[in-house]
């Protein structure tokens, strides 16, 4: 027996390092279960422990809800701290499950400057997509045009002649609306023009005509003159004339020019009373306009000096006892239409006795010479 124990020890004795660490990891091994065994233990008694406590806690609860409903000589105060306990607890298990739950990775966020960069791009691209599209439908070159401030010229004539046609964009025309009216003041009717716009279609030709200052006047024929200075080359109609205009008996295009100029500074007072201006040069005076009022005045001046002398006329005036005729060529001074009709006749009485006399000497002349 003693043999067979010596043999056994033997082997022990003789156990390989290997075999050493082989036994010492298992009884760690052995220990680690143990120990985590104990845990899971432990932790199974507290949670009994735990579960007994709220069982007991509720029971009571109920029991002091019971007790309330009976003895209502109780003070609420029990009640709401119980409450406010069950709440906190509620709270810290809400709390606790909010914390195990895994958080979701945030997204990257994308920097303002690529945000705008990208609208700065994508903007001006898709107005110029909708702007191509837009100019290859019909409705591009839909526009409604009204021609407003006209009496002596047509509205489809200021069409014509602004060049608007109705093939043209609506875009071209809201663009270029200023260079459309300044062509409508080739019209010689049109002293101003402007086109305003109104989304979405419509065009308004504003436009202001020259007045019509007087009418030159040769035979039955009336041309109106325009206080540009412009005859009409076609005359009106004498039922279109109005009660009392102003005639004019010359139409050299640069003294009918200057006499609108003139008259342009002449109060409406006084050329609401003209009636008829005329040419009357003399020998010291070219451009002598004769000028006469609706009240049978007359009036001489020059052209060259119109818009400075005629403006002392309504200070004659009152002066007037009877039709009188004013000289402005040199000075200014008035006499008696009568006086001037006799001045007249006598110095027309003495050309033509002046003249028959030249031409009888004449006659005597050719006389003697025949007989010699």
């Amino acid at each position: 027996m003693s043999k067979d124990k010596n043999k056994e020890s033997n082997p022990k004795k003789e156990l390989s390092e290997w075999q050493k660490r082989n036994q010492e990891y298992l009884k760690k091994k052995a220990e680690e279960e143990a120990a985590l065994t104990e845990e899971k233990e432990k932790e199974k008694q507290a949670r009994k422990e735990a579960n007994s406590k709220l069982l007991a806690e509720s029971k009571k609860s109920s029991s002091e809800s019971d007790e309330e409903s009976t003895s209502p000589s109780k003070e609420p105060s029990e009640k709401e701290e119980q409450s406010q306990k069950d709440d906190h607890k509620v709270k810290e298990e809400k709390e606790k499950k909010k914390k195990e739950k895994p958080e979701k990775p945030a997204k990257p966020k994308i920097a303002p400057v690529h945000i705008w960069r990208a609208v700065s791009i994508l903007v001006p691209s898709v107005l110029v997509l909708l702007l191509s599209i837009y100019l290859l439908t019909p409705l591009s070159t839909i526009k409604h045009i009204e021609v407003k401030g006209n009496v002596q010229t047509q509205a489809d004539d200021i069409k014509q002649v602004s060049g608007i046609q109705d093939s043209d964009y609506t875009l071209s025309l809201l663009l270029n609306k200023e260079k459309h009216a300044e062509k409508i003041k080739s019209n010689h009717w049109i002293e101003s023009a402007k086109i305003d716009y109104k989304f979405p279609t419509n065009f308004t030709i504003e436009v202001k005509e020259f007045e019509i200052v007087g009418y030159y006047v040769t035979g039955e024929d009336h041309y109106p003159i325009l206080s540009s200075g412009t005859v009409e080359s076609s005359p009106v109609n004498l039922l279109n004339l109005p009660e009392t205009y102003l005639t004019v008996t010359f139409n050299d295009e640069q003294q009918v020019k200057d006499l609108m100029t003139g008259l342009s500074s002449i109060s409406e007072d006084i050329k609401s009373q003209i009636q008829k201006i005329e040419l009357a040069p003399s020998k010291a005076t070219a451009d002598l306009l004769k000028i006469t009022m609706q009240d049978t005045d007359e009036i001489l001046v020059p052209l060259s000096e119109l818009s400075k002398k005629l403006p002392y006329y309504s200070k004659i005036k009152p002066q007037l006892a009877e039709p009188s005729f004013i000289d402005m060529e040199a000075g200014i001074y008035s006499t008696s239409l009568a006086d001037k009709r006799l001045e007249e006749a006598e110095e027309k009485a003495k050309q033509e006795a002046k003249e028959a006399e030249k031409k009888k000497q004449e006659e005597k002349k050719a006389e003697e010479k025949k007989q010699e």
